[in-house]
């Protein structure tokens, strides 16, 4: 197509809209993944080290369709890596993961600690102008 027509600008604008979707979804998908208990329990087993998909059923009164479903799950949120070794699947953390989150804690923290130092100096000055309209007043 020429490059005057709508079809390639369409095109170019969804590619973009596609790509902002993924980039801001990922941390959603993220924290959608750990909001699971016994997904948090899987990444904090491989925490330790790579495991396979056998010994991330041990510790859990689940069904082996079960536990696929929650490997899948943190490999579609990209916290884990799961790769083939002969008829073993093999899982691996991402940390890179973990710390995009805790990248984007820490910038909120950042903000409220801030916030809260602001409200604080506004309560403290507000109580001295109580204390001398009190004391003016014979209050």
């Amino acid at each position: 197509m020429s490059q005057g027509s709508g079809i390639a600008k369409f095109t170019f604008d969804i590619d973009r809209d596609i790509h902002y979707r993924m980039v801001v979804d990922s941390l959603g998908t993220t924290f959608a993944a750990l909001s699971d208990p016994t997904r948090r329990a899987m990444i904090e087993r491989l925490s330790r080290g790579p495991a396979s998909v056998h010994g991330l059923t041990k510790p859990f009164a689940l069904s082996q369709q079960m536990i696929s479903k929650h490997i899948a799950y943190l490999v579609r949120a990209r916290i884990v890596i799961k790769t083939k070794r002969g008829r073993e699947s093999i899982c691996t953390l991402r940390p890179e993961a973990i710390k995009t989150i805790s990248d984007w804690a820490i910038s909120y923290r950042q903000f409220w600690e801030e916030s809260f130092e602001k409200l604080d100096a506004v309560v403290t000055q507000m109580k001295k102008a109580e204390v001398r309209h009190d004391k003016r007043h014979g209050e």
